[in-house]
């Protein structure tokens, strides 16, 4: 019997990210004081894993849990009046591209990538922020949504408290980083930022569908 796939999430080691292989998540938190990591079945719950915060997944069953029709009716349907965000990363580090969706219509509003080097966390960031100055832009007053609970948090905290190390080769990336949050230290907006609740809704409209 083939031995069953895991993927191994790193929140905080030597090298965070996403891991196929226990050697590779073992070589990364190895002798790291205070790691925090944690197997999962599927690379969309590692991938929803690492986009969120260690605290709400360390105790959690591995076993997917679906809502129940009381926990959706709660959660009530997303607004459509929006756009939505999203980056994809072939690797962490590796190849990453981000882009903005209208909400309703799927129409592609914005893209940037693949850049050479960067991360999942990294390009929501930027997504968001681009998103951000999308709506402004425009004199929109649509909401805008995100499946990253940490890109959330860097744009409210006006940072982005990435691990990935300046290096030549994520050099534009970079600029890009600085740049947006230059703009939000300069920029006010009425925006609304909202989560978007994957388990009820199912995947952002801005996913680009690699899982």
């Amino acid at each position: 019997m083939a031995k069953k796939e895991k993927f191994y999430v790193v929140w905080e080691g030597h090298r965070p990210g996403i891991y196929m292989k226990w050697d590779d998540c073992k070589a990364a938190v190895k002798n790291y004081a205070g790691a925090k990591y944690k197997s999962f079945e599927s690379f969309d719950e590692a991938k929803k894993a690492y986009n969120g915060n260690y605290e709400d997944f360390k105790g959690r069953s591995k076993k997917k849990t679906a809502l129940t029709p009381e926990q959706i009716a709660k959660i009530g349907e997303p607004n459509l009046y929006s756009i939505a965000v999203d980056a994809a990363s072939s690797g962490n580090p590796g190849k990453m591209e981000y882009r903005g969706v209208d909400a309703q219509t799927g129409k592609q509003l914005f893209h940037q990538g693949p850049f050479d080097q960067g991360t999942n966390n990294v390009g929501e960031f930027l997504a968001l922020v681009h998103g951000l100055a999308y709506l402004k832009q425009n004199k929109s007053d649509r909401i805008i949504y995100s499946d990253s609970k940490i890109a959330i948090g860097w744009v409210k905290k006006k940072q982005c408290k990435t691990k990935l190390k300046r290096t030549s080769r994520n050099a534009k990336l970079f600029q890009l980083v600085d740049r947006a949050i230059k703009w939000l230290k300069e920029n006010d907006y009425k925006t609304t930022i909202v989560k978007w609740e994957t388990k009820a809704w199912g995947e952002i409209p801005a996913d680009f569908g690699r899982k």
